[in-house]
């Protein structure tokens, strides 16, 4: 969206910017704005900040869904001297472990370090950088804790990783991803609520609601009456009711009734989204090194990397700042 608004090739819809923030927050709509100009609307939105688990392995141990960072580590302990495995976790082209980074991230340095780190006006060597990958350690620190290791951990990809969770003999309590998550796994055994639910991930020191996650922006390339009220009808919580209830679909407008939405999970994900005190893209990455053709390689290699040697915490920023630079020079 920034690159076509460089170029002049989408146009600003500033008309409708009372109503986006009315109907989505400020957090939300600035993702669709650039240099200021408001640009975009998220009609469609996507919550990644979402721990699944095995609700069999949660009662077997005794554990509730956690709140904190504390509740998270100590249900982790306490599943792992009922013999049970906490977390599931598919490394293999790096970008589920820096969606947990960015988790991290954002509730212990905030949001304004966030963007800081999202546009490189401060370097990935940065000391917050340090302490979220060491806070990390706490789920991939320890190769006891991931299901078939840390080497298992390192050939697992996403799907493999959720299937391990969603399973009636599950290798493991927990996976991190996002909502998403039931979409990719091929023969689930379990029913939603009752045999895999979710929790939103877990506040850290204190952290209010906030989501990393991603959207769907619509965009006018040429204006247009029916184009501008078309985007106009899409600020709207009547537009997105239809769609919440089809369902396969959350909204980031805080306005919708959460009582469309047609099951509990959704509802709880879709609400989670919407009702946010702060929205992020999960894109702390730079664009360069996120793309698809890029998985395995640059900030995603160095991610994968510190779950290989995680007590490397200064080698491993010291890699992502000298890919950082790459990719903001190149």
């Amino acid at each position: 969206m920034k690159s076509f608004a460089d170029q002049g090739a989408i146009k600003p819809i500033d008309d409708l910017r009372d109503k986006i923030v009315d109907n989505f927050g400020q957090s939300v709509a600035d993702v669709g704005s650039v240099d200021g100009k408001r640009y975009a609307v998220m009609f469609k939105g996507a919550n990644k900040s979402t721990i699944w688990y095995n609700v069999a392995d949660f009662e077997e141990a005794g554990v509730d869904p956690p709140e904190t960072w504390e509740d998270l580590t100590a249900a982790a302990d306490t599943l792992k001297a009922a013999g049970i495995t906490p977390y599931s976790v598919g490394v293999d082209v790096g970008w589920p472990i820096s969606d947990l980074f960015e988790n991290v991230y954002i509730r212990q340095a905030g949001a304004e370090k966030y963007d800081q780190l999202t546009n490189h006006e401060i370097p990935w060597t940065d000391q917050s950088v340090k302490d979220a990958l060491t806070t990390m350690q706490a789920i991939v620190g320890d190769s006891a804790d991931l299901a078939g290791g840390t080497d298992g951990a390192l050939q697992s990809d996403m799907p493999a990783s959720v299937a391990k969770v969603f399973n009636d003999s599950p290798e493991a309590a927990m996976v991190v991803i996002g909502d998403f998550a039931p979409g990719v796994v091929t023969d689930n055994p379990l029913e939603p609520v009752t045999g895999y639910n979710v929790f939103a991930f877990p506040s850290i020191n204190g952290s209010g609601p906030v989501v990393v996650g991603g959207g769907d922006q619509c965009v006018n390339f040429k204006t247009s009456e029916a184009a501008t009220a078309f985007l106009d009808y899409l600020t709207t919580a009547d537009a997105a009711e239809i769609w919440a209830a089809r369902g396969g679909f959350s909204s980031p407008n805080k306005n919708v009734d959460e009582s469309v939405y047609p099951d509990d999970i959704t509802r709880t994900n879709a609400t989670a989204l919407a009702n946010a005190e702060e929205f992020r893209s999960r894109h702390v990455r730079p664009a360069a090194v996120r793309v698809r053709r890029n998985a395995g390689a640059g900030l995603f290699k160095a991610f994968t990397d510190f779950v290989a040697k995680p007590d490397d915490v200064d080698g491993i920023t010291q890699q992502m700042e000298t890919d950082a630079k790459k990719a903001f020079n190149s």
